[in-house]
C-alpha cells in the first residue's frame, strides 16, 4: 500500500512539474514584454536574452507612452467608455433574452430559440458590409454609440445565460406568481441573484472581447479622437517606429485593465463552475 501511494505521489509530482514547465512557455512572452518595457532600446535584442535590465528605463519609457504627444490616455478613456457600456448593455439584454427563452412559456419558443441560435453559424465578417451601410444610414457611423449598439446584442450571451436559468426550478417562479409577482419582479429579484456567477462570467468574457476588439473600430471609426486602445496601439507603433521598448510599454499598459477585471471577477467564475458541478 505504501509503495502504491509513493508511486501515485511521484506521478502527481511529475505531472505537476511537467505542467509547470509547459505553462512557463506560455508565460514567457508576457514576461519578455514586461521586461522589454523596462529596458533601454539597446538592450532589447541582446543575446543571450536578459530578463533583468542592466540599465532601467521605466520612467522614461512609460512617460513617453503616457505623454500628451502619444495621446495614449485618450485611447484608454475611449476604450473604457466603449467597453464598459457595451459589457453592461450586453449582459442586461442577454439576461432579458435568456429569461424569455427559459421562463416565459409561449407557442414555438424552443423552435424560435433554435432559429436564433442558428445565426451563430454566420461569420462576423459576413455582416460587416450590411452593418456598415446600416450605421451610415442611421447616422451612427464613426461614433462610439454605433460600436456600443452593435456590441450589445449577442447570441452567445443569451445561450450562456439561458443554460443557467433553465437549471433554476420552476417552483420558484410559480410561487412568486402566486404571491402576485410579475415577470419583471421575478426576473430582477429571483432569477438574476441566482445566476450572478453566469452574469459575471459573461461580463468578463465580453469585457475582454471588446477591449481587444480591433476589427470593429478599424472598420467603423476613422477619427483619431475616437480611436480605441487597439487602434491607438497601431497608431503609436507607427509613430514610435522601431522603438520596441516603447511599443512594449504601451502593450503592458493596454493589458492592465484585463488583469484587474480577471482578478476581481475570478471568484464569481469559480462559484459558477462549482455551482455547475453540483447541479450536474
Amino acid at each position: 500500500m505504501n509503495t502504491l501511494t509513493k508511486k501515485l505521489d511521484f506521478g502527481k509530482l511529475s505531472l505537476t512539474i511537467l505542467m509547470l514547465l509547459f505553462s512557463s512557455t506560455m508565460v514567457m512572452p508576457l514576461i519578455w514584454m514586461i521586461s522589454t518595457s523596462f529596458k533601454i532600446e539597446a538592450e532589447v535584442f541582446e543575446f543571450p536574452l536578459r530578463l533583468i535590465p542592466r540599465q532601467w528605463n521605466i520612467i522614461q519609457n512609460y512617460s513617453e507612452v503616457w505623454g500628451e504627444k502619444a495621446r495614449f490616455g485618450m485611447y484608454y478613456l475611449n476604450s473604457i467608455k466603449v467597453t464598459v457600456l457595451t459589457t453592461f448593455f450586453q449582459v442586461f439584454l442577454s439576461a432579458l433574452g435568456a429569461y424569455g427563452f427559459s421562463k416565459v412559456h409561449f407557442k414555438g419558443r424552443d423552435k424560435v430559440f433554435l432559429l436564433y441560435l442558428a445565426t451563430m453559424m454566420i461569420p462576423d465578417q459576413v455582416t460587416i458590409v450590411p452593418r456598415f451601410v446600416i450605421l451610415q444610414r442611421i447616422g451612427l457611423y464613426n461614433t462610439h454609440l454605433g460600436l456600443i449598439v452593435m456590441g450589445s446584442l449577442s447570441v452567445y450571451g443569451v445561450f450562456l445565460l439561458r443554460q443557467n436559468m433553465i437549471a433554476i426550478p420552476e417552483s420558484l417562479s410559480e410561487s412568486a406568481r402566486i404571491d402576485g409577482a410579475n415577470h419583471w419582479r421575478i426576473f430582477t429579484q429571483i432569477i438574476l441573484p441566482i445566476v450572478k456567477p453566469g452574469l459575471a462570467t459573461l461580463a468578463i468574457l465580453k469585457f475582454v472581447w471588446t477591449w481587444n476588439d480591433y476589427q470593429s473600430p478599424l472598420v467603423f471609426l476613422n477619427k483619431v479622437e475616437l480611436f480605441t486602445i487597439q487602434l491607438g496601439m497601431r497608431q503609436f507603433a507607427s509613430e514610435a517606429g522601431m522603438y520596441f521598448s516603447l511599443v512594449m510599454a504601451a502593450a503592458v499598459s493596454a493589458i492592465i485593465p484585463l488583469i484587474i477585471v480577471f482578478i476581481a471577477g475570478q471568484r464569481w467564475i469559480i462559484e459558477g463552475i462549482a455551482a455547475g458541478a453540483v447541479k450536474g
